[in-house]
């Protein structure tokens, strides 16, 4: 894809404040720290347009950018991170749930999980919360750089095996190196353009 333009438009907790449907849109879902900024500033060629940080956490709303004039881009918050207040971990997963439940422009998802870790419950939801209600989804196995590619392998076939998929389904991804970015575009543009 060529990138001709992003922009961030604005944040969101609840439909009344989303952006308009006009676009058909691409979300990103993961633990938090996974590395979802980096991927979206990687894919859209930004350095800082989608707000980065070593902290977990940070993305504590939902937050869209338009590709092009023509694709909507939505950052999920990140999950799973235990020094964020009760309060506010209680208010993700239906902020999240809703925005999956609501918005008719989806037109699929982005899990990423790293690589260094085993999916965990969460992950193992989403997934299944996409196959049940038909939500097109690839997974991005992400921070790729900081293994060997033959521990990476061993990752890419254990991550596999959890989720219940075939090993070459998944897409190794290091914004660092880009490996994988042209990848990850191909099979969201066959969701833009099926």
């Amino acid at each position: 894809m060529i990138i001709k333009e992003a922009e961030f438009i604005k944040s969101a907790t609840k439909p009344g404040e989303y952006t308009d449907p006009l676009y058909p849109e691409l979300a990103f879902a993961g633990r938090s720290n996974v590395g979802k900024s980096s991927l979206i500033n990687t894919l859209l060629n930004r350095k800082k347009l989608v707000k980065t940080s070593s902290k977990p956490g940070c993305t504590q709303l939902i937050n869209f950018f338009t590709l092009n004039n023509e694709i909507s881009i939505v950052d999920l918050p990140g999950y799973g991170y235990a020094k964020v207040s009760k309060k506010i971990r209680a208010q993700w997963g239906p902020m999240v749930e809703r925005y999956l439940s609501v918005r008719e422009t989806l037109m699929a998802m982005v899990l990423l999980v790293d690589i260094r870790r085993d999916p965990g419950k969460e992950e193992l939801g989403l997934v299944d919360w996409f196959e049940a209600h038909r939500v097109p989804y690839i997974i991005v196995v992400t921070k790729a750089d900081k293994l060997s590619k033959t521990k990476q392998q061993v990752r890419l076939k254990a991550i596999a095996e959890s989720l219940g998929m075939e090993k070459e389904t998944l897409i190794p991804f290091s914004s660092k190196t880009r490996l994988g970015r042209d990848r990850v575009w191909k099979e969201l543009e066959a969701f833009l353009n099926p």
